[in-house]
């Protein structure tokens, strides 16, 4: 039955929008158009649809809202305080102020009843779909008979700024693909953005190209007034099975202000005498600022009730459920709890020097078909690149839609086709909806066109993982347009993100085991094209702290300190310089972020006073002088050719960085050397 409306649902609906006027005013920041004029499809959506439990906000059968046009996060915030999550007046008040809950976008890891980090447009509605692809897979892997465990929505608001963004693009072209019924976008067409109406650059018609999609379209004509119609339409959505639905709702941005219409609402809180208008238009007292009538809060009450009895249902539900399927019952309960499978690093392979050489990304995918059976939270794919990043396990089977005949939405190997941003962002939402450890992979340079998702991944506290090949000029042939240089400065850089460089097998292990137990960090594990010999010396034991020696002497000359594939060159070159009379250790240093946790003392260890220590790495040298007092790279592009010829090119020979070495012994000789790990001072953490 469609609900009925009433005058405490007018009520409801100007009083978000007021919340947004007076926050956005208070803090002197903010966009108050969007909300104002968002509200109403809002208080429909949250009121008489979404099943949630604020007293809970990771309830795992909850329906998701994302807002992704971030900069109306008063909406959203708005809405958090109605219905009872732990979001005070008081916060609303602080908008935007340092250390708040109500920062200037939404934080997933700062604001209860936040799902994912969005701000950046066309992440949210990009993170929604990995949501949906969640509960999709959950629901063919848990539900059985009599045991509707998982049916729930994602929902999603995004605005024309999403639209335009090219990572949305590539994600409702996968949510089509994948006949995604359970994903509900509303677009708000307001036909507004920042430099003012949209069709100064915006002129196609949105809904026939997410017709072209494979989406279901609707278009709700008044979305100003019309909750009826918002209503109808929700409920035609949710009637579509096989396939996502865009509701367009033509709204008026800043509605009621004297501004509504224009862009000068978009970003900017209205003047005093305009918000004492806009109140006085929706009947509120003109000289009162956040304002909240009894009766808006008692009927957000009643759906938040209902959301905490819906829970109660599913607990009471998941006890019978476990007596009838105890292992898939215990499988979930490890995924609510975020935790790992007993045990399953001791499915890890470990390596001795009798072992072959082997490309470090033939290494990884050993390590997933060792675990993937092991842990099933495991759900990866490829940008098109199966064959070569290795990413497929022997027993997978492809998550599709099950009339394609490719594959199960039990499946757990995604075919992202070539859509590397969007694949960021997806697993961003995979990873938000709780118990699914996503992995995508793609060649290492190429993170790079995925890099917005990457920093959200990092920001957000989700465990991400890339696996990223051909990782340096070692790639040979398809030379500098696919060879990384920048690449790993650039992320190394990102705070709360590992970027794994194994050498060897071993590292290799430690680099997955680091990937999976560190729950809110993110990791992008560079692999080689090119074989790597194991070495002696290296273990998961040393390589999980992030750095170690992998060869220690007495009364050292220098250190080497590298990573990845120059690992063993520099091995060959510490042999090279005893030959020469000089004695020479080598550090292994596959994550910097994870060494940096470590302690003064170990690193101190590893990098001691006394000798200069000399960089190497195919990359630029941009960041080693952290741990470096010389450095040995590569500050321009690289170069097309067999990879040993482009490797001696560069000097990156076991003679070539033994001639860099001896060049730093005597460049150093004779004066006093502090290891660079010795600050004046700590970094602001």
């Amino acid at each position: 039955m469609a609900p009925s409306f009433d005058k405490v649902d007018t009520l409801s609906v100007n009083t978000i929008r007021l919340l947004a006027v007076d926050a956005t005013i208070k803090s002197n920041s903010g966009h108050p158009g969007a909300p104002m004029g968002l509200a109403p499809v809002s208080h429909v959506l949250f009121n008489k649809y979404m099943s949630f439990n604020p007293k809970n906000p990771k309830y795992i059968n909850r329906d998701r809202f994302v807002l992704s046009n971030g900069h109306g996060c008063m909406l959203l915030y708005a809405l958090l305080h109605l219905y009872g999550y732990d979001l005070s007046l008081d916060d609303l008040k602080n908008f935007r102020q340092l250390g708040s809950k109500t920062p200037g976008h939404p934080e997933a890891a700062d604001t209860p009843g936040v799902e994912v980090t969005t701000g950046p447009l066309g992440q949210g509605v990009s993170n929604a779909v990995g949501l949906a692809m969640a509960e999709a897979h959950y629901a063919a892997r848990f539900n059985k008979p009599g045991y509707e465990l998982f049916n729930n929505y994602t929902y999603c608001i995004m605005g024309d700024g999403c639209v335009m963004e090219g990572v949305a693009s590539e994600a409702c072209s996968t949510a089509g693909h994948l006949q995604l019924g359970n994903l509900i976008v509303f677009y708000d067409d307001n036909h507004i953005s920042i430099d003012g109406d949209t069709d100064q650059a915006l002129t196609e018609d949105v809904l026939k190209r997410y017709e072209a999609y494979g989406w279901h379209t609707v278009w709700v004509k008044d979305g100003d007034h019309d909750l009826a119609g918002i209503a109808a339409a929700i409920e035609e959505a949710q009637s579509v099975k096989d396939k996502p639905s865009i509701i367009k709702v033509t709204t008026t941005i800043g509605f009621g202000s004297k501004l509504q219409g224009t862009h000068g609402v978009h970003g900017n809180p209205l003047k005093k005498d305009d918000a004492a208008s806009v109140k006085e238009l929706f009947g509120f007292d003109p000289n009162e600022s956040f304002v909240v009538p009894q009766e808006v809060y008692d009927l957000a009450a009643k759906q938040a009730a209902a959301g905490a009895a819906a829970e109660e249902a599913w607990n009471q539900l998941f006890t019978k459920y476990a007596s009838d399927y105890p292992e898939l019952a215990a499988d979930l309960k490890l995924r609510i709890e975020n935790k790992l499978p007993e045990g399953w690093e001791k499915s890890l392979p470990v390596y001795t020097t009798s072992d072959p050489a082997i490309a470090s990304r033939k290494l990884s995918e050993t390590v997933l078909n060792k675990i993937c059976d092991i842990v099933p939270g495991l759900i990866g794919g490829s940008a098109d690149l199966t064959g070569s990043n290795f990413t497929r396990w022997k027993t997978a089977v492809d998550f599709q839609p099950p009339s394609t005949g490719f594959g199960e939405y039990s499946g757990r190997y995604i075919r992202y086709g070539v859509r590397e941003h969007g694949m960021g962002a997806i697993m961003n939402g995979l990873a938000a909806y709780g118990g699914l450890i996503p992995f995508g992979g793609t060649f290492l340079n190429f993170v790079s066109y995925a890099a917005g998702a990457v920093r959200l991944s990092a920001l957000s506290d989700v465990r991400v993982i890339w696996v990223a090949t051909h990782d340096s000029i070692g790639l040979g042939e398809d030379g500098p347009t696919h060879q990384p240089i920048e690449t790993l400065a650039h992320f190394r850089a990102l705070p709360n993100n590992m970027v794994w460089r194994p050498a060897d097998g071993n590292e290799t292990s430690a680099a997955y085991y680091k990937a999976l137990t560190e729950t809110h960090t993110p990791s992008i594990l560079c692999l080689s094209r090119q074989n790597l010999p194991q070495l002696e010396g290296s273990s998961i034991e040393k390589a999980i702290k992030g750095g170690y020696v992998l060869k220690e002497v007495e009364n050292a000359d220098v250190t080497i300190v590298s990573t990845g594939s120059e690992v063993y060159l520099s091995l060959e070159a510490t042999q090279v310089l005893e030959s020469k009379g000089f004695k020479a250790r080598l550090v292994s240093l596959p994550d910097w972020c994870t060494f940096d946790k470590q302690s003064e003392e170990y690193k101190l260890s590893v990098f001691p006073d006394g000798h200069p220590i000399l960089s190497v790495e195919v990359m630029t040298t941009l960041g080693w002088q952290k741990y470096s007092h010389e450095q040995f790279g590569i500050n321009r592009f690289g170069a097309s050719g067999p990879y040993l010829k482009v490797y001696e090119k560069f000097g990156f020979t076991p003679a070539g960085i033994a001639e860099r070495a001896e060049k730093t012994i005597e460049f150093w000789k004779g004066i006093p050397v502090r290891s660079p790990i010795r600050r004046a001072f700590a970094q602001v953490k």
